[in-house]
C-alpha cells in the first residue's frame, strides 16, 4: 500500500511534464478530407447501414490519398467511423511505424482514461487509478515497433526517466529493456501486445488487425511495470487497425471493450515506395478476412455533388 501511495503521489506530480506532444507529421492540411459520406444524425436510429454505405459511397483509391494522419482530426467522429468501415485491413505491418492519437471535431481534445477506467482497475493499478495515468496511456498510441512473423508489437518510449522515478519501471540483469534505434533515436520497447486478425467491434463485416495487450504478461521481455498498464489487470487495452493506403492505418482504441480513442500509424518509407503500384491496381495484401462484401475498388470520382 506505501509504494502505491507513493507512485499516486508521484504520478499526480509528474503527469503534466509528459504529455507527448501530438503531431509527428507537418502536413499543411488545414480541412478535411473531399471524399463522400452518407447522411448521418447525432441519435443512433440516425446512422447508416455500413453496408449500404459501402455500396453507395465506396471511396476510389486516389481518394484514400485525399486522407492524411493530419486531417482527420477536422471530421467528426461518425465521419471518421465512415471510412473506418469502408476500409479493409490490409497486411500485417512489419517493423517501425510512427504513431500519434488524434481527437475529431467537437472532441475534447483530451485523452483521459483515468477517469473511464474509474475504480474499475483490478490488482495494483486500483490503488493507482486516482492518479492521472493519461500519461501512461499517451504512449500506447505513439511509435510501434511490429513484428510480423512473430504477431508481436511493441511500443517506441522516448523516455523513461521521470517514470523510473516513480517506481513505473523495473529492471533486472536477467531482464533488461530492451532498445531500438529508429531515426538516429535511441527507444525503449514497451508494453508488448499481441498481433491477430479479429472481428471489428466496430463493424464485424469483415476483419481487422488486433493489438492485444490482455496477455502482455506472456510475451518475451515482459516488465511488470509498467507493461501490466496495458494488460488485463490494468486498463485491459485492445486496438484495432485497417489500412488506408499503404504505409498508413487507421486505429481504434478500446479500453475493457469502451471505445476511447483514434489513433493512426505511418511509415514513410512504406507510403512512398507503395503509393504509385496501389494507385494504379487499387490492390495489396490482405492478411484477414476481407467479409463476404469485398471492399470496392472504383476509379477517381468525377461528380463533386
Amino acid at each position: 500500500m506505501q509504494t502505491a501511495t507513493r507512485i499516486t503521489r508521484a504520478l499526480c506530480t509528474v503527469s503534466a511534464l509528459l504529455v507527448t506532444a501530438c503531431g509527428f507529421f507537418d502536413s499543411a492540411d488545414k480541412a478535411a478530407p473531399d471524399i463522400p459520406f452518407a447522411p448521418y444524425s447525432a441519435d443512433y436510429a440516425g446512422k447508416p447501414d455500413f453496408a449500404q454505405l459501402e455500396y453507395e459511397h465506396p471511396i476510389a483509391t486516389a481518394d484514400l490519398y485525399k486522407i492524411t494522419p493530419k486531417n482527420l482530426s477536422f471530421l467528426d467522429q461518425e465521419q471518421v467511423d465512415q471510412i473506418y468501415a469502408r476500409l479493409a485491413a490490409g497486411p500485417i505491418p512489419d517493423g517501425a511505424f510512427d504513431g500519434d492519437l488524434f481527437f475529431p471535431r467537437g472532441g475534447s481534445g483530451k485523452l483521459r482514461l483515468s477517469e473511464i477506467a474509474g475504480g474499475g482497475l483490478k490488482g495494483l493499478v486500483v490503488n493507482i487509478a486516482g492518479a492521472k495515468l493519461d500519461l501512461v496511456g499517451e504512449t500506447l498510441w505513439k511509435g510501434k515497433v511490429f513484428y510480423r512473423d512473430e504477431r508481436v508489437l511493441r511500443n517506441r518510449i522516448e523516455d523513461l526517466s521521470l517514470l523510473k522515478k516513480v517506481g513505473l519501471v523495473e529492471e533486472s540483469a536477467d531482464n533488461p529493456l530492451t532498445k531500438t534505434t529508429v531515426n538516429g533515436k535511441d527507444q525503449w520497447l514497451l508494453f508488448p501486445a499481441k498481433l491477430y486478425c479479429g472481428q471489428s467491434l466496430l463493424d464485424g463485416r469483415r476483419e481487422s488487425i488486433i493489438i492485444d495487450y490482455a496477455f502482455t504478461d506472456e510475451l518475451p521481455g515482459y516488465h511488470r511495470m509498467p507493461d501490466m498498464l496495458a494488460g488485463r489487470d490494468g486498463f485491459a487495452i485492445r486496438d484495432e487497425i485497417r489500412m488506408v493506403y499503404p504505409g498508413f492505418y487507421l486505429g481504434r482504441a478500446y479500453m475493457d471493450r469502451t471505445f476511447v480513442v483514434n489513433f493512426v500509424l505511418y511509415n514513410k518509407e512504406i507510403a512512398e515506395r507503395a503509393r504509385d503500384e496501389f494507385l494504379k491496381t487499387g490492390q495489396v495484401q490482405q492478411d484477414c478476412w476481407t467479409g463476404t462484401q469485398q471492399r470496392m475498388v472504383v476509379a477517381a470520382r468525377t461528380d463533386r455533388g
